[in-house]
């Protein structure tokens, strides 16, 4: 049987940022500024698929203020994390059923 990938997280960029996220610890978050830069993403588009995945729960968005600079993190919620850890589970299943020939075959 062929795993299912969770298609919020499969699209291209939405991946990008979910494994971008992932690679924080655990209650740590990003400024927007500096996910775009590292993903070399434009604001309008970043924004787009944060929208999608905070939508799904994976992610947390935060706006607030330093000094009198709005600033907006985020952070990958522990939905999230399960989420991707599924994901990546799925897709280790799929590789290794594609890769290992059908039993009876020479």
């Amino acid at each position: 049987m062929t795993p299912e990938l969770d298609p919020v997280i499969h699209a291209q960029a939405r991946l990008r940022v979910v494994v971008t996220l992932n690679t924080l610890n655990e209650g740590d978050r990003i400024t927007f500024p500096g996910l775009k830069d590292l993903l070399g993403m434009t604001a309008g588009n970043l924004s787009v698929h944060l929208t999608k995945l905070e939508e799904a729960g994976y992610v947390e968005i935060v706006k607030a203020h330093k000094g009198r600079t709005p600033v907006t993190y985020a952070a990958l919620t522990r939905r999230g994390r399960l989420a991707f850890e599924d994901y990546t589970a799925a897709i280790r299943q799929l590789l290794n059923t594609t890769m290992t020939p059908p039993s009876g075959d020479s």
